[in-house]
């Protein structure tokens, strides 16, 4: 469970959009129902556990940082999550995960052939209600980002086990994979809003940025954070072989005996040595460097938005680039 002071922090930044959450929520029990009750057990299941929802909520606070007042926004931060839990199905298939959110994950309840066909249950639901939408521009946005995470998975696929990837490579990773639907979600917030395209491009680059630090401080988290905290094993990301940033800069910075023991763990997905490689990751700065780094793109974010009407809004995007490093799960 998240501790209390990290979860008034998260309960403080979609408080002036409570009342859009609920709606949103509303939405997406409605969306998810099928008549196949196996689709409606496992979707519910993953939707159910909850987490941050950080994609729907930005689609929301820009749209109102915006000055927007109609309803699409509700469909959009839908759509949203609906493609990042297929994309959560899928991951969690092919990383052989165990745990998340604190939960069994729905692989490891309704295996794996049952996961990703309700992954792939959810993109298309989610297409459908980007139909309904009526915005060929919006719809593009989506697709452009659904189909650059799936080439940010196989990218990441191919880096498995394989202690040589540069920070640039991963990085590429990063905006692929994670960063790209944040950018997507903040862009869609401005766009029903009726931004200028100078606005659009500014929540874009807040997005990717956002995206950036989220996922650089879940790299720190997994030698530094509690199972009860992040809802995944710590350590997951060193059992899958994948060289993080952690690993990279320790790979470059560390000694002789550091980086042979992190190309046998990374070759291997030898999790076995986790308290070594940690105790290697910690006294080394690799944690203090990736810090710094998930640092540096949430005050891109920030900046990014100066531009934006002083709002109750702006202020809530502006506190959640803090929160995005500031946070223990």
């Amino acid at each position: 469970m998240a501790s209390p002071s990290t979860t008034s922090a998260q309960n403080l930044l979609i408080q002036p959009i409570a009342a859009d959450m609920s709606a949103v929520d509303a939405v997406i029990r409605q969306k998810l129902h099928s008549e196949v009750a196996l689709v409606n057990q496992i979707a519910d299941y993953i939707i159910s556990a909850g987490g941050k929802r950080i994609r729907p909520v930005l689609v929301l606070l820009m749209a109102n940082a915006l000055g927007y007042r109609g309803t699409h926004q509700y469909d959009l931060a839908a759509v949203v999550e609906f493609i990042h839990t297929a994309t959560l199905l899928h991951d969690d298939v092919v990383d052989e995960s165990e745990l998340r959110r604190g939960r069994k994950t729905a692989n490891a309840l309704f295996g794996n052939a049952a996961s990703v066909l309700v992954g792939d249950f959810l993109h298309s639901r989610a297409f459908q209600m980007m139909v309904t939408v009526g915005n060929i521009r919006a719809m593009q946005i989506l697709a452009d980002a659904t189909n650059v995470i799936a080439e940010g998975e196989v990218l990441q696929l191919l880096n498995m086990h394989d202690p040589d990837i540069s920070e640039e490579r991963y990085t590429q990773v990063i905006r692929s994979k994670t960063a790209k639907l944040f950018e997507a979600a903040a862009q869609l917030g401005a766009l029903i809003a009726g931004a200028s395209e100078d606005e659009i491009e500014a929540a874009a680059e807040y997005g990717r940025s956002l995206g950036t630090a989220f996922q650089l401080i879940d790299d720190v988290l997994d030698y530094s954070g509690h199972a009860e905290d992040i809802g995944k094993n710590v350590g997951d990301d060193l059992r899958e072989g994948k060289a993080t940033l952690p690993l990279i800069y320790l790979m470059e910075h560390g000694n002789t005996e550091q980086r042979e023991l992190v190309r046998s763990c990374i070759e291997n997905g030898d999790e076995e040595h986790f308290d070594a490689v940690l105790l290697a990751v910690t006294t080394s700065g690799a944690l203090d460097y990736t810090k710094r780094k998930a640092e540096e793109a949430a005050a891109r974010a920030a900046a990014s938005i100066a531009g934006l009407p002083e709002s109750q809004f702006k202020d809530a995007l502006l506190n959640l680039s803090s929160f995005a490093v500031h946070r223990n799960h």
